[in-house]
């Protein structure tokens, strides 16, 4: 039978009540050799929360402040199978952590009392923690004692207890709706030819796309919400964060290329929803109809011509309308967008074989 959320009972608990809560270390972040492999947590959206990685040296010989009195490594070093949530920056982020860390102290490792954490679990909760974003900025931050006064919401047991066994139970079942609808893509997914044996030809990206600039720009002012802001970022496709409506909506299915930036200026990425677009980024329209594949395919095109732009050489719409790339061609000579197409899903059909072979390597009771 169906698991369902809509059919359970609910009740809601202070975190207290569900987390034993600890307060993060660092104020000054450690600089690092880079030979490390213990992470470093910090307020960060991105990378299960990792920063950074140090040596268990460099964590010892370093203090909470960076100087003066170093505390003992005990109050450095946090044990893993937890959930870290970011108090700071990018607020009420959560990651679930396998293994030992240390982290700053805008993160909160939160362990579970009365009840062994593992991995699906751990998502269950996240899924509930986050759910709170919203209420937080960083004007607003959720260090520990608010922490301790903030409430979750989980589904419970006929005795009024966090039904732990249906969180376990309702996350495997949606990890195995997910596997097999893995399964079924890569069973529709045929070869393509490589790249090697198609026709190429150089084409005005201004042929097949419309530009619209992004209209963000005074961040201060945007509040947090559940809409994508993309701003001109090297990474996460762009996301800063998630914000409410302030000015215009960008439609999605489109792609985004940042004008300049910090390493980011001439990247592209495809946008699957509609999104809000800072002003240091354009937008893509495509002219005709283009699917997700065809785009992130295109997507790349660009990208990879990013070590032309920078801060002293950023894009805008002159330079984007004599901006050419090179895309395979048809028996017509035209863009082969279905090529392009089919070679995308081929090279996330391998991905997601690799991601089920892991899954049955490691397919464990946790």
């Amino acid at each position: 039978m169906e698991l369902s959320l809509t059919n359970r009972e609910w009740k809601t608990f202070l975190f207290p009540e569900i987390f034993e809560i600890k307060n993060g270390f660092y104020n000054k972040k450690p600089s690092s050799s880079g030979n490390g492999s213990i992470p470093f947590l910090g307020a960060t959206a991105n990378n299960n929360g990792v920063t950074e990685y140090y040596t268990l040296s460099e964590i010892q010989e370093n203090s909470k402040i960076g100087y003066g009195k170093n505390e003992p490594l005990n109050q450095k070093i946090f044990k893993g199978n937890c959930i870290t949530v970011t108090n700071n920056g990018s607020v009420g982020y959560a990651f679930y952590q396998v293994y030992e860390f240390t982290c700053s102290h805008d993160v909160n490792p939160l362990y579970l009392r009365n009840e062994n954490l593992n991995s699906y679990i751990a998502k269950f909760l996240i899924t509930a923690i986050e759910q709170q974003r919203i209420c937080f900025e960083y004007a607003r931050k959720w260090r520990p004692l608010r922490m301790k006064k903030s409430k979750i919401l989980l589904p419970v047991t006929s005795n009024g207890k966090p039904d732990f066994v249906f969180m376990e139970s309702y996350m495997r079942q949606k990890e195995k709706q997910l596997l097999e609808q893995y399964k079924i893509r890569i069973d529709k997914i045929k070869s393509v030819v490589p790249l090697s044996q198609k026709e190429w030809k150089e084409f005005k990206l201004i042929d097949f796309f419309d530009f619209v600039k992004g209209d963000q720009n005074n961040m201060a002012s945007i509040k947090a919400g559940s809409i994508p802001l993309v701003s001109a970022k090297k990474s996460d496709n762009g996301y800063k964060d998630f914000a409410q409506q302030s000015k215009k909506l960008y439609r999605g299915n489109s792609l985004s290329l940042n004008n300049d930036g910090d390493g980011g200026a001439g990247i592209s990425f495809y946008q699957p929803i509609d999104y809000l677009l800072d002003s240091h980024v354009t937008a893509l329209y495509p002219k005709s109809k283009l699917n997700k594949f065809a785009l992130l395919y295109i997507s790349r095109a660009i990208t990879a011509q990013r070590n032309k732009f920078g801060h002293g050489y950023s894009i805008n719409n002159q330079r984007l309308k004599v901006f050419k790339l090179m895309l395979p061609t048809n028996d017509k000579g035209e863009p082969d967008f279905v090529y392009m197409e089919n070679y995308m899903k081929a090279l996330e059909n391998d991905k997601l074989k690799q991601y089920l072979d892991y899954k049955k390597l490691n397919t464990t009771s946790d």
